[in-house]
């Protein structure tokens, strides 16, 4: 898909800003996106984040223009595209398994959107060039693309896409078929091919530390409706509802709790698990009256595992261990309150590992708590 900002016979993309405006899109009596609004300015990467059926895939292939919204408008470059078949959408696609031609080498699948496009021999082959050194696969340029390694695939893949001037890329799980520590290494290769393309990026997983690692912006959708869109470091640091919460926090603990007074500002006074606990309260959120039922939401590695008989921080609850695994600078720990509650804790490796049905204090670190109204999975 040739770019309409394109340089000419240059094979890199120029970025475009991308415009979500209102979209909604239905299948038959299932709606499936409800009034989507997002941008991504000039050069930025967007990370669509959300369970399986939050609506990720279906919002890209409306940009793509594989489906078409049933209203609303999408802008690429301040041009609606809507209507536009997906060959004339100056958009280019990376998917999860590579769409590659296994019979011709590295350096012709790059040159193939090239050839398309009309360029001439020479001008095809200095673009390869710079594209092939932008992945750094040079050496592998006359090899077929089956022996390469998935991810050299996919940097194959991605190298393709760039070649054809998009104005904006979109990646679909493109690391979903590699291994953990092929996908680890390749989202630090991939930031960086990403950040010197300048390319406007769209980018959907289900991993939720790929995302916070390649995105600059993170939109959580749940339901087909966005729950939360913003800077990366801020939605995590500060999310919008126990949903987002829970689902952004890997390992996160949720709490029955309720309302019982403010805090100072900013936080919340909740009872849970019998003690009174400050708890940060989104402002976006009216502030609920005493006696409300709220959701009281914190992250495993803010929860400790301390020692009963040495507690020094506020407020700690006593435990049994269930389980406790090595997980590199400390260990996960599973442990069972009193009332039947299993929350997850960090412990450091400084202490003994605890066994299970060891009896442990559990104490949050401070400022480590969120209150949300109750319910509320928006």
């Amino acid at each position: 898909m040739a770019g309409n900002g394109g340089q000419a016979g240059t094979g890199m993309a120029v970025a475009a800003p991308l415009a979500i405006l209102g979209v909604s899109k239905a299948f038959g009596a299932a709606p499936v996106l409800a009034d989507i609004h997002l941008d991504v300015a000039p050069g930025g990467c967007l990370a669509l984040l959300g369970p399986s059926g939050s609506g990720k895939s279906t919002l890209l292939n409306l940009i793509a223009g594989f489906e078409q919204p049933d209203s609303g408008d999408i802008r690429v470059g301040g041009a609606s595209v809507v209507g536009l078949p997906a060959h004339r959408r100056a958009i280019g696609m990376v998917f999860q398994h590579y769409a590659l031609f296994p019979h011709l080498s590295v350096a012709r699948n790059i040159a193939y959107p090239l050839a398309r496009r009309g360029l001439a021999r020479g001008a095809q082959d200095a673009a390869v060039a710079r594209l092939l050194a932008t992945v750094r696969l040079e050496r592998f340029a006359h090899q077929p693309v089956a022996a390469l390694s998935g991810g050299q695939q996919q940097r194959v893949a991605i190298a393709r896409a760039l070649a054809a001037a998009p104005d904006v890329l979109l990646m679909d799980e493109p690391m979903g078929a590699l291994d953990q520590s092929l996908r680890e290494a390749l989202q630090v290769e991939l930031k960086l091919l990403l950040q010197e393309a300048g390319t406007t990026v769209v980018y959907v997983t289900h991993d939720q530390r790929e995302a916070m690692a390649l995105a600059d912006r993170l939109a959580i959708l749940n339901a087909g409706r966005v729950a939360q869109l913003g800077a990366t470091e801020a939605v995590y640091a500060a999310p919008a509802s126990a949903f987002v919460a829970g689902f952004l926090w890997a390992g996160a603990n949720r709490l029955p709790a309720t309302a019982r007074g403010d805090a100072g500002a900013g936080q919340l006074q909740v009872e849970a698990c019998g003690q009174l606990w400050a708890a940060r309260w989104n402002p976006v959120h009216p502030r609920p009256l005493p006696g409300t039922p709220v959701a009281l939401v914190g992250r495993a590695e803010d929860l400790l595992v301390v020692p009963q008989t040495a507690v020094t921080l506020a407020a700690p609850l006593a435990a049994t261990v269930t389980t406790s695994t090595f997980a590199g600078r400390g260990r996960a720990v599973q442990a069972r309150l009193a009332d039947g509650t299993l929350l997850a804790a960090h412990q450091g490796l400084e202490a003994p590992a605890p066994l299970p049905g060891a009896a442990v204090a559990l104490a949050w670190r401070e400022g480590a708590l969120f209150a949300f109204p109750a319910g509320g999975e928006g």
